[in-house]
């Protein structure tokens, strides 16, 4: 019988969209080895928000976090989410770097890299996709998909042989605004299925209360594999409850395989995690409610949200209907990108300066300016030049892949933080959060070596290799 593989989400994506990927190691050290013994197709637990979160509000080394778990899962394919030439950053890196960091994250335990662009832009995947090639990683490409005229099954089918060309080894089509519906679902994989010949994962949101519908279509459609997340942290802004899907498709021809009565074990670990993250106010019972506003204005749910509280900020929270009819007009004006982190900021920000200004364009926020330069990379329609001259001024668009434009720039940055590495790993946290990361360096030494600065037995309990 094909098996529907299940990559288990409570250890990353799970808590990045219901605890702002707040929960630490040593929160999830005690249940690592029993996960280990599920059977899971693999457990994604690193990258998005991971190194952000560790550094900034956990004082956690998020390396030393992916060995520990490396360790402790030995049997499970562990997974990470990687934004392509942006890394786990918030811009383009050089492609030393890009190669650096995926070389270092395979090194430390990571076997399956999923790679994506906001604009589906395939050139600011190849550094990416190469350098899994050649680390023995898997690399697995997702599609940002999103709703719009422009992006038919076609458009999806043609991306997803781009993505098969440049040596994918899977793909995952991945509705982070939780925007597909089951039928969609089901033919939307379908067709992907009859474009390429490489396996094709579903990655979507349980937000607009859809996703365990889409999964079971998606299933039948043929789909290779799917996200859930434990019941504790599923439903909400997360993700379908694995429980629920391994029961949904017990004794079919897409049994996961998976046992329900091991899994018990691993809920009741979570639902204390939870018990305590509701107790601290960490978890807002409001992110667990169902949303379908996605549905109807075709804007995330989080982008929503951002426009209403910047139209309270300027006093014009009546003017939201006005916005929402502004913002595809904005997204065709600047080539239809898709409303993904960073772009559904970006588009969503200027339509609300259209509408309170008065005039469109009045005013352009810098960020704008660079996504009809073409600084994120090539949008998925050819922006209208009358418009770019107007956006630009005398400015010159980029045509070439973005990175392109950047030098080599590994060993500068080990030079900038040379007086805090600790591991050779320390140049791409740095890299990545250069205004943070010191701050982290510092209060790691000073935890590992005491002021006086020689190492002590404490420190090596705190820091096991």
């Amino acid at each position: 019988m094909a098996k529907l593989r299940i990559t288990e989400t409570v250890l990353r994506d799970a808590h990045q969209s219901l605890i702002a990927t707040r929960m630490s190691i040593d929160e999830m050290r005690p249940i690592l080895a029993k996960m280990d013994e599920i059977g899971f197709y693999s457990a994604e637990v690193w990258g998005g928000a991971t190194f952000d979160s560790c550094i900034r509000f956990l004082n956690e080394d998020p390396w030393e976090r992916l060995r520990i778990i490396r360790k402790e899962m030995p049997n499970t394919k562990l997974q990470m989410l990687f934004r392509g030439q942006n890394m786990l950053g918030y811009r383009h890196y050089a492609d030393d770097l890009v190669e650096y960091f995926v070389g270092k994250s395979i090194a430390n335990g990571i076997d399956i890299i999923r790679i994506f662009d906001a604009l589906n832009d395939i050139r600011n995947l190849e550094t990416a996709i190469k350098a899994a090639n050649k680390e023995k990683g898997h690399a697995q490409v997702a599609i940002s998909y999103t709703l719009g005229e422009v992006f038919t099954h076609e458009y999806y089918m043609n991306y997803a042989k781009q993505i098969e060309s440049a040596g994918a080894d899977s793909i995952c089509i991945k509705d982070m605004a939780a925007l597909l519906t089951p039928y969609e679902a089901e033919t939307l994989v379908r067709d992907i299925k009859s474009a390429v010949k490489i396996p094709v994962q579903l990655h979507t949101h349980y937000t607009s209360g859809l996703a365990s519908m889409c999964i079971m279509k998606a299933a039948e459609a043929g789909v290779d594999g799917v996200d859930t997340a434990m019941s504790p942290l599923a439903l909400g802004t997360s993700h379908a409850p694995t429980e629920s899907i391994v029961a949904a498709f017990q004794g079919t021809e897409y049994d996961t395989g998976l046992d329900l009565v091991k899994l018990t074990e691993i809920r009741e670990y979570f639902m204390g995690l939870r018990q305590k993250y509701i107790d601290s106010g960490l978890l807002d019972p409001k992110m667990l409610a169902t949303d379908a506003n996605a549905l109807i204005y075709q804007v995330p749910g989080g982008m929503l949200s951002n426009l209403l509280s910047q139209l309270k900020q300027a006093g014009k929270a009546d003017q939201l209907n006005e916005v929402l009819r502004e913002v595809p007009r904005v997204r065709k004006d600047s080539g239809f990108p898709p409303l993904v982190t960073p772009t559904s900021q970006i588009v969503g920000t200027q339509a609300v300066f259209n509408v309170i200004m008065g005039e469109r364009y009045k005013t352009v926020t810098k960020e704008f300016k660079g996504l009809v330069k073409g600084e994120y990379g090539k949008t998925p329609v050819a922006i209208d030049p009358g418009f770019q001259k107007k956006i630009l001024g005398a400015e010159e668009p980029i045509t070439c892949r973005p990175a392109d434009l950047l030098k080599p720039e590994l060993e500068d940055m080990r030079k900038e933080c040379a007086e805090w590495t600790e591991q050779e790993e320390d140049v791409l946290t740095y890299a990545m959060f250069p205004k943070v990361a010191p701050k982290f360096f510092e209060q790691r030494r000073n935890r590992l070596y005491g002021v006086d600065g020689k190492n002590s037995d404490a420190a090596a309990k705190v820091h096991p290799v």
